[in-house]
């Protein structure tokens, strides 16, 4: 049976409805305006909404638009004055899914039976989702490669929380393919076909975050020549990810808690709130209750988010998976490249599972990347990482590294190896020294935050 909200200004007509409709088995609410219907709407889903299209302030057009809006999957059915064609033709045009002519004698059989179709086509929609839900999850687990038992266990987890609606805070080092996650979390979920809106809060400063995740009204500020959504408005109904959350500053955790808390939002510049419909999925690569302790992450925020936590293993953790994820990127790359590259070298492949990974998957989807482009032969010869660096350790080791003046070890060095390593110790010794903030990372280095980032970006850090 079917979840009705009965929205009409006469009340004999609701209570005509009201009655033969739980006669049918159907549950049924029952407003008196369109205003309260949308009040309705945003706190609950119905499967059919059945409104008089004429009414004071907010009419039956309007309250199709909300619930169009709102919940894209209830059917709604619009009713009309007899003889009203224009209204009529309105209502097919906004996408009702039946409109009824107001007549005293027929209006409750139109009404049961429009309904009774309504609820057959949500049925079947909802078994038809369900089928591509199940098609879909399978394809988005499959994307996250690996058979060790810490792969297999977080696929298991994202197929268990993918059904709730809760907040989920991902946690994991840098590369570990946070986002993958938070995909699949959402293609598993029901929300699956509604918007995945992907945003990296580190990236923006703090007033164009705000614009960005909540928009604008025109005037706003100089330049806002038009009004703007904001990225929850264009997720509404679906997830929005946010990356990097640790980066966001006290006075956007408050506007973002806000958000949580109330389930609104309200553009800069804007008067008036905005209800939204959106799972938050947050992600970082920093111990948040770390933050929480040293008050540069606010508490409350902290457990708003991570109702429920999610841990993506390092690849260190998973060494198992390396010979797996680089096979995989070399069935990418290779062909993209036009190479007939057949296979990894067995010298490669144990190399690899002896290395650490500090930039994990990333890191290692770089390097076979970086090695189809230079393989001339079938089968793919390269070095892990860490075996690049031994130059440098061995020069360090010879007192090659000095104020002065650098000198080069009588076997030689691989120069461009040894300074990409340089550089990227000189990113994490920052890093570790700031706290991870990156901000001030860039400053301790001398460096413009874009530049910064763009080494970030470089290393996999």
């Amino acid at each position: 049976m079917a979840n009705v909200l009965v929205c009409d200004d006469e009340r004999s007509i609701r209570e005509l409805l009201d009655i033969a409709l739980r006669k049918e088995g159907h549950k049924v609410e029952t407003v008196n305006s369109g205003e309260a219907a949308l009040r309705k709407m945003e706190g609950a889903r119905y499967d059919v909404i059945v409104t008089d299209i004429k009414m004071p302030k907010i009419d039956g057009i309007e309250v199709l638009k909300h619930a169009h809006r709102l919940s894209p999957e209830s059917a709604v059915v619009l009713i009309t004055a007899a003889g009203d064609f224009d209204s009529a033709v309105q209502a097919v045009k906004a996408g009702a899914f039946d409109y009824i002519q107001k007549t005293p004698n027929a209006l409750v059989d139109e009404v049961r039976v429009s309904i009774g179709r309504a609820a057959e086509v949500i049925e079947l929609r909802r078994q038809n989702q369900a089928l591509r839900r199940d098609a879909a999850s399978r394809n988005s687990l499959d994307n996250i490669i690996g058979c060790s038992s810490a792969i297999n266990t977080l696929k298991e987890t994202i197929r268990t929380v993918a059904s709730t609606g809760s907040t989920i805070l991902i946690h994991g080092e840098s590369g570990t393919g946070k986002e993958l996650v938070a995909r699949a979390v959402h293609t598993c979920s029901q929300r699956d076909g509604q918007p995945f809106v992907s945003v990296n809060c580190g990236a923006f400063p703090e007033t164009l975050l705000e614009t960005e995740l909540f928009g604008y009204m025109k005037g706003a500020f100089t330049g806002a020549n038009q009004n703007k959504q904001g990225l929850f408005e264009v997720a509404n109904g679906g997830t929005i990810f946010l990356d990097e959350i640790a980066e966001m500053s006290l006075a956007m955790q408050v506007k973002l808690l806000r958000v949580l808390q109330e389930r609104t939002i309200r553009p800069v510049g804007g008067t008036s709130e905005i209800p939204v419909d959106v799972r938050v999925i947050a992600a970082t690569n920093r111990d948040l209750q770390e933050m929480v302790q040293e008050k540069t992450f606010r508490e409350d925020l902290y457990y708003r988010i991570s109702v429920i936590p999610i841990e993506v293993p390092s690849l260190r953790a998973r060494q198992e998976d390396i010979p797996l994820l680089a096979n995989h990127f070399l069935k990418r790359y290779a062909p993209a490249a036009g190479k007939n590259i057949l296979r990894i070298s067995d010298d490669s492949i144990e190399a690899f599972i002896a290395y650490d990974w500090p930039g994990n998957v990333r890191q290692l989807e770089n390097t076979i990347e970086r090695g189809v482009a230079m393989e001339t032969q079938e089968v793919l010869n390269v070095s892990a990482p860490g075996e690049r660096s031994k130059a440098r350790a061995a020069a360090e080791a010879m007192g090659a590294v000095q104020t002065d003046s650098v000198a080069v070890p009588a076997d030689g060095i691989d120069m461009e190896a040894y300074v990409a390593d340089l550089e990227r110790s000189m990113l994490q010794s920052a890093l570790r020294q700031s706290g991870g903030v990156q901000t001030r990372a860039a400053e301790m280095l001398k460096l413009s935050y874009r530049s910064f980032r763009h080494l970030v970006k470089k290393y996999n850090l």
